[in-house]
């Protein structure tokens, strides 16, 4: 890993501009999103931002969780600009060590990309998928106002 780089859970440190524009225009999961909706999402969850050495956000991580038994690990990105330099990891490092989490009996995620990264924190497919259900809406952001 590269350069003096830093995991914080600071929510008044994130850049949420970047955050929403990358997750609005360019992820494959959260297109369209409103900027609305994505700090009330930031506001209910723990959140994990790498910044730079002059501050600048080039990656982030939320978790929903009840910091007791269960947690969901969503809207990891890394800047594109920024890849290949172990953000990703210390994302995923600054996560599982988090005081918060270290009782969590279920941990969950959902990707399509980087499986293997994941794996190397215990996270694998689940053997209970016909149990596991969603109502899932992929297009709530392109017909709500908001």
């Amino acid at each position: 890993m590269t350069g003096p780089f830093e995991v914080d859970t600071d929510r008044d440190r994130l850049d949420v501009g970047m955050i929403h524009c990358f997750l609005g225009e360019e992820s494959t999961w959260a297109q369209g999103m409103p900027r609305g909706v994505l700090q009330r999402a930031i506001d209910g969850s723990l959140c994990f931002g790498v910044y730079d050495a002059g501050g600048a956000q080039v990656a982030f991580a939320r978790v929903i969780t009840d910091y007791s038994t269960f947690a969901y690990l969503l809207d990891v990105f890394v800047l594109p600009a920024h890849r290949g330099q172990g953000h990703s990891t210390r994302l995923m490092d600054a996560v599982m060590a988090h005081p918060g989490l270290q009782t969590v009996r279920r941990f969950m995620l959902t990707t399509t990309t980087a499986s293997d990264l994941y794996a190397r924190y215990g996270f694998a497919p689940t053997p209970f998928a016909d149990a596991l259900m969603e109502r899932y809406l992929p297009d709530l952001y392109r017909t709500m106002a908001e």
